[in-house]
């Protein structure tokens, strides 16, 4: 799309929990190039589609007009002038093209083509750089260096919980359609309960644009990085202000692309799977450590909370907790986990997603009842696996069928710990000169603060589903 048209309407947002003056009209679409394929060149016009603002949180007082003028920017189109920039004589602007995959997003390929998710990364990566990608990776790596600074900072935050009241419970951060409607709708009831780490879509970002590009001897302004994600609250990730460094004049993450988006591209560039070369991911530092595709320890997100509670365990209590028992309370995406020993109870977890059962939550924490220390908040109902951008079905409700597959293909790699990763121990002291150094603290946390103005006891009582 190369711009997004909203209907100014007062009316109230699918996912919202305000009164809204804009929503996007539901024949609002953007203009897109489509695309073909010839002798792995990209030019034609790709059939315009539409990315309805109601698939995320988007809102009046959550998206402002010049971030909806840069999230209109990111599409396929944007990718394609990049691409017939590298074509031209004039190689002062030609960019190396990199694109980073989720781990949610593999699942939804590998359903589609038929194969396991190793086959199909790499016949994904195969067409990808067919259209002149020069670089794939997954993000992975990204994720693992976010659940480690969680995990440090979840015991910190416990070890002072006596004396800062912020401090519990602890929200995760890697969700930004929760950041976003925390920081604009909650303000300040939560956002100092949020985790500073750096969400896994941003920390690859700055991998990318900061380690990869010198590794490359190229400036971060020459590189173009697209994410490849499960939903449509990345994009609106990708364009905040703290994301882009005025100094090196580029941002972490040039576009965001949905699952759907890049299957939609190769549907229309009649590029069959079968007529796609298998070729490997890349790795940001070369081939050390296992090329191997892993997951973190969940089947629906990417493992925060399973990571954060088997590290709290040991680093707190001493103790080796090798299998979680989730119990679930409202529904399936109200689920805790509870640490006992000798009948106490020394932790208690929660997973939250959806905004149905985050105002639950939210309600809870207003009256004092929350009796968690974290908990794992996502914006879309089943987690990352289910979000919109791959996993929506017929009438905008979540294709059942779908998730419960891709469920099943990301359950089927295995999961490899964080500190076992031989990359990360690399990149803590080449990268980032040490785990606790000021330059880790920098690139792998921000800050999140209350863009409301709105007094706390107006936030919550009207709100409606």
């Amino acid at each position: 799309m190369s711009e997004v048209n909203i209907a100014r309407k007062k009316e109230k947002c699918e996912n919202c929990t305000k009164q809204c003056n804009k929503k996007q009209s539901d024949d609002a679409v953007g203009s897109m190039k489509e695309w073909g394929v010839d002798n792995g060149q990209v030019s034609g016009h790709l059939p315009a589609q539409p990315v309805l603002l109601s698939a995320c949180l988007s809102c009046e007082g959550c998206v402002s007009d010049e971030e909806s003028q840069k999230i209109s920017q990111q599409n396929l189109q944007e990718i394609s002038h990049v691409l017939d920039l590298n074509k031209k004589c004039d190689a002062s602007k030609h960019k190396v093209l990199v694109v980073s995959v989720c781990p949610q997003s593999l699942p939804f390929f590998a359903v589609k083509f038929h194969l396991d998710i190793p086959e199909a990364a790499q016949k994904l990566c195969g067409f990808l750089k067919s259209v002149g990608v020069k670089y794939v990776f997954d993000t992975t790596l990204a994720t693992s260096f976010s659940i480690l600074e969680s995990q440090r900072e979840f015991v910190q935050r416990y070890r002072r919980k006596h004396h800062d009241t912020h401090a519990m419970p602890m929200f995760t951060s890697s969700c930004p359609g929760w950041i976003r409607y925390a920081e604009h709708v909650l303000g300040s009831l939560v956002t100092p309960h949020i985790c500073t780490a750096r969400s896994p879509q941003q920390i690859m970002g700055s991998l990318v644009k900061d380690y990869f590009s010198r590794q490359q001897k190229l400036a971060p302004h020459q590189v173009y990085h697209v994410v490849v994600a499960p939903c449509f609250d990345k994009k609106l990730e990708a364009v905040r202000d703290e994301f882009f460094t005025s100094l090196l004049e580029s941002r972490d993450v040039d576009c965001v692309l949905t699952s759907g988006e890049i299957l939609h591209l190769m549907e229309q560039s009649n590029v069959s799977v079968e007529d796609a070369d298998c070729v490997p991911l890349d790795h940001v530092i070369g081939e050390i450590g296992d090329p191997s595709l892993t997951r973190h320890d969940s089947r629906r997100s990417e493992g925060f909370l399973e990571h954060i509670y088997k590290y709290a365990a040991k680093e707190l209590f001493g103790l080796d907790v090798q299998e979680i028992v989730y119990k679930t309370l409202r529904n399936r995406d109200f689920q805790e986990v509870v640490l006992e020993r000798d009948g106490e109870t020394l932790l208690q977890f929660a997973a939250v997603y959806g905004f149905r059962n985050i105002q639950t939550l939210v309600h809870r924490m207003r009256k004092g009842r929350v009796p968690y220390q974290l908990v794992e908040v996502l914006s879309c109902p089943g987690g990352c696996v289910s979000g919109r951008g791959q996993a929506e079905g017929e009438g905008g409700r979540p294709d059942r069928a779908l998730v419960q597959q891709m469920e099943e293909a990301y359950s089927s790699l295995p999961v490899r710990l964080p500190e076992a990763s031989l990359q990360v121990q690399r990149l803590y002291q080449d990268w980032l000169e040490g785990q606790d150094s000021p330059r880790a603290q920098q690139t792998l946390h921000t800050q999140y603060s209350s863009h409301t103005q709105l007094p706390l006891h107006t936030l919550i009582p009207d709100i409606q589903w």
